[in-house]
């Protein structure tokens, strides 16, 4: 009912920028709180940032002063800014969104995308 795709990874060198995008498509009726999160191989899934319905962000501390997060209501989408990479920077990012759906009940579900990679040369 509901997808998220996110676009935008690539290689960057380190300093470099990127941006990602993550569309919502489906049967949306509302989009509450949006995320990142990023994964790199052999470490856990964590939190880059989130941003609210009303556009009020949060970010983790190995991000905060390079990274930033907004998102477009009318077009469902979020998106990161990612300036001054580092090589550990590197990893899939994910999108999530807590969405409610059209109906009679509405329900609130919490959707991820698929990861697109970002890979920050040294």
């Amino acid at each position: 009912q509901v997808q998220l795709v996110e676009s935008g990874g690539g290689l960057v060198q380190a300093g470099g920028s990127l941006r990602l995008s993550c569309a919502a498509s489906g049967s949306i009726f509302s989009i509450k709180a949006m995320g990142w999160y990023r994964q790199a191989p052999g470490n856990q899934r964590e939190l880059v940032g989130t941003i609210n319905s009303g556009g009020s962000t949060n970010y983790a501390d190995s991000v905060k002063g390079r990274f930033t997060i907004s998102r477009d209501n009318a077009k469902n989408t979020v998106y990161l800014q990612m300036n001054s990479l580092k090589p550990e920077d590197t990893a899939v990012y994910y999108c999530t969104a807590d969405i409610q759906i059209k109906g009679h009940w509405r329900p609130v579900s919490n959707y991820w995308g698929q990861g697109t990679q970002v890979t920050v040369s040294s």
